[in-house]
């Protein structure tokens, strides 16, 4: 009569080792599941929740029902990006950091701020080479790479992949696949890189803005961290809510990964500067 269940038992083993797992950074991996609690992690976490109240008020927006933009900010942290956290935290918005690994390493203590401060973390790879010129090894190298380096920094993982440029293909979307993240591009571009002018980038941005626009900007311009007061108390005006690219999508759709998104996205050459710039 034991040995029905001797078998049930091996056979549950075997279920449990086989088990596929998602990477640590996805979204349906739990870092902290099975994990034990002590009185000092219970302590830190009462101290985060009482800091993070009031970015959990600013992100408390169904954007199915209201006004939404998200502001992205691609290559950084960019060494201006204190004085654009400052505005954003003045009034009281969030945006998503398109993170480069090599600025990561370059500017630990601003990396670290941009995640306490409760913004939306984004891949946007380690060196920024144009993705579909390189090898798959190399694709994944440079994205791996960079998710550890801000987890490690952060304790957080970027969950959004932003390819350099905006340039994807089928092997790039099989590498955010593999690796459980989406690829967000834009539906607005800034052209801040280029302009490097607080009118243009300002004219640039309320032109385009319209419900759910992701807006691509980089922190590493002066302009736009210059700009960003005045831009956003027009936003507020036109009734928009600031919003993190999470929060954009939460309510109405899931993003997959390897999805790329938003459908709408229109990648042109004058949106990203095709040659990487050293900020």
């Amino acid at each position: 009569m034991r040995q029905p269940i001797r078998l049930a038992t091996c056979l549950a083993l075997i279920a449990a080792v086989c088990a596929p797992t998602a990477p640590a950074w996805s979204s349906a991996a739990d870092p902290g599941a099975g994990t034990g609690t002590t009185k000092d992690s219970a302590k830190a976490s009462a101290a985060t929740a009482k800091k993070t109240e009031k970015t959990k008020k600013a992100q408390q927006v169904d954007c199915a029902k209201v006004k939404c933009i998200a502001l992205t900010f691609d290559d950084g942290p960019g060494k201006r990006v204190g004085a654009l956290l400052d505005t954003l935290k003045k009034h009281n918005v969030k945006a998503t950091f398109f993170l480069e690994g090599q600025y990561v390493k370059a500017r630990p203590e601003l990396a670290k701020r941009i995640a306490k401060e409760g913004h939306q973390l984004g891949n946007h790879s380690y060196r920024h080479p144009d993705f579909t010129k390189i090898k798959e090894s190399e694709i994944k190298s440079e994205i791996v790479r960079t998710q550890e380096l801000v987890h490690k920094l952060t304790g957080k993982y970027p969950t959004t992949l932003r390819p350099p440029y905006g340039l994807y293909n089928d092997q790039v979307q099989e590498v955010a696949k593999e690796l459980g993240l989406p690829i967000v591009l834009w539906n607005t571009a800034s052209h801040d890189w280029a302009s490097r002018d607080q009118k243009a980038i300002y004219r640039e941005v309320l032109k385009g803005a319209r419900r759910d626009s992701v807006v691509l900007m980089h922190d590493w311009v002066d302009a736009t961290v210059d700009v960003m007061p005045r831009l956003l108390t027009a936003l507020k005006k036109k009734g928009f809510h600031v919003v993190t690219v999470d929060t954009l999508v939460r309510g109405r759709t899931k993003l997959q990964p390897g999805e790329v998104w938003p459908e709408d996205a229109t990648i042109d050459s004058s949106d990203s500067p095709l040659v990487p710039y050293q900020h």
